[in-house]
This record gives structure tokens, sequence and C-alpha cells, in this order.
């Protein structure tokens, strides 16, 4: 196995040891029938006969979790393990010639377990892969919203942010809705869900409208510096602000359009 991406120090080292251990596993112990070869596969495990564990003897496998490519499986890599789990689901794909060596399931578990170096080894194996699984999704996962200011409730008709005032956080409602004024004059909703005072950070000018809330809001408060790099790494808020940004200024265009309309020639 070897892992999509930027690994870890000690990945290299672990994986060309963890490399080793299926053929020590299996030693003594006679495959259940000839080597299998696939000139390519788009799902490995469909083509396969169940019960059965496999030594990649040579080619690559893709290795996907519902359809993202997380890893590669290579010469001396054991698969079959998963059979029977609950489990996301798996597949495995390849695009060039594959040669695999065909062990019974059930002979496989028996040979482990008669000998405890045996026993040791498979332990190993599991953990390794399961550490390296562990990463590989820890280096994926986005970072959470972790707020420094944290929550914040206001009443129906409470100011959630005023216009004219420095633009120090950005906010998101959690639950309720509020209304943007500029001037005096209502310009638009704010829905829950919906991200709101960040076009000043991003202008680094003063805020353009006042929001008060129409009903009992609470709102997430998020620092600017915070918001600048969530957007930079997380791909949901940079989508979920373009979209609001794209709904404000819709709805500008078509109170502009209505303007023109109404005035005589």
């Amino acid at each position: 196995m070897y892992l999509l991406g930027e690994q870890p120090a000690y990945a290299d080292r672990l994986i060309n040891r963890l490399q080793g251990i299926p053929a020590q596993l299996l030693e003594g112990l006679q495959p259940s029938g000839p080597s299998i070869e696939l000139k390519h596969t788009e799902n490995l495990c469909a083509e396969l006969p169940a019960q059965q564990l496999f030594i990649i003897e040579a080619g690559l496998l893709h290795a996907l979790i519902d359809a993202k490519p997380l890893f590669y499986l290579q010469e001396g890599d054991l698969i079959g393990l998963r059979q029977g789990s609950e489990l996301p689901e798996w597949r495995y794909c390849s695009d060039e010639p594959l040669r695999l060596m065909p062990y019974a399931r059930s002979a496989v578990f028996q040979h482990i377990h008669a000998d405890e170096h045996r026993q040791e080894l498979f332990t190993q194996y599991l953990i390794g892969h399961t550490a390296l699984l562990s990463d590989a999704l820890a280096r994926l996962k986005q970072p959470e919203i972790r707020p420094a200011t944290g929550f914040k409730h206001f009443a129906a008709g409470e100011e959630l942010i005023r216009q004219g005032d420095e633009a120090d956080n950005v906010f998101i409602i959690i639950e309720g809705q509020a209304d943007a004024i500029v001037d005096g004059q209502k310009v638009g909703d704010v829905q829950k869900d919906e991200i709101f005072g960040a076009m000043a950070v991003f202008t680094r000018e003063r805020r353009s409208a006042t929001v008060i809330a129409r009903e009992p809001c609470t709102v997430m408060v998020i620092p600017k510096e915070q918001f600048l790099g969530l957007t930079q790494s997380n791909p949901r808020i940079a989508h979920s602000l373009i979209e609001s940004m794209a709904r404000r200024i819709d709805l500008l265009n078509k109170e502009v359009t209505q303007l023109r309309v109404g005035v005589p020639a």
C-alpha cells in the first residue's frame, strides 16, 4: 500500500515493513488454485470468487471509497479481508494487467492462528494499515470551525451589525432570520445558514448595511482572520459565500430593473 498525496515521515518505513508481512503469514500454506490474471478491472471484488484472499503478484490496484481514490495496493499486498464487513463501499480498479494468487480465506485464518508469531505479524499488519489510513483521513479532513468569539443570541428587533461600524467579524445565522437595512431602507433578507458581513472583511471597508433580527436569532461569530483562513482551506465555506453574494447581486439587479421600469421616459 502507498497513500495518495503527502505522506508523514514514518510512512515509507512502515509501508516497506508491512509489504513483506503477507508473504510471511502465508509461508507454508498452499494456494487454493492457480494464479488469476486480469487485463484490467473496474471492480475487482465483483470479478473474484468469494471466501478467498489474494496476494498481488504483479500489477497495481487503485482503492476507491465512494468513488474517491484513497490509496494504491501493489505487489505483496493482501486483499479480501473486508468481506462481509458493514463498511462504506470500497472498490478496487486497475488499468493494467494484474496477477493474483488465491488462498482459501478460512485456511488462511487457521494457519495464522496456529502460530503465535504469525498472530503477532497479522496484528502488526492490521494496526499498521489502520495507522496509515487514520493519518490519511486526518490530512484530508477539513478543519472545523471553532470561532474564538463563539455564539451570540439576539432578540427580535436587535441589531446584529450596524452600518458604518468596523468589520472585525463574519457571521453565520444558525437559527432565525434577519433584515438587511441600508440608510433606513430594507434591501434584503438574511436567511438561516447564510454568511453575512464578509464583504466588508474582504474590502476592508466599514459595514455597508445594518442587519436587524426579524425574529430571535442565534449567530456564529467568526473573527475575520480566522474566516479568511477558512475560505482558503475549506471549499464549502467559499462556495457558501459565493452563493450568498450571487443571490444578493441578483436581488439588487431585480430591484434596479424594477426602479428603471417605474421611471417615466
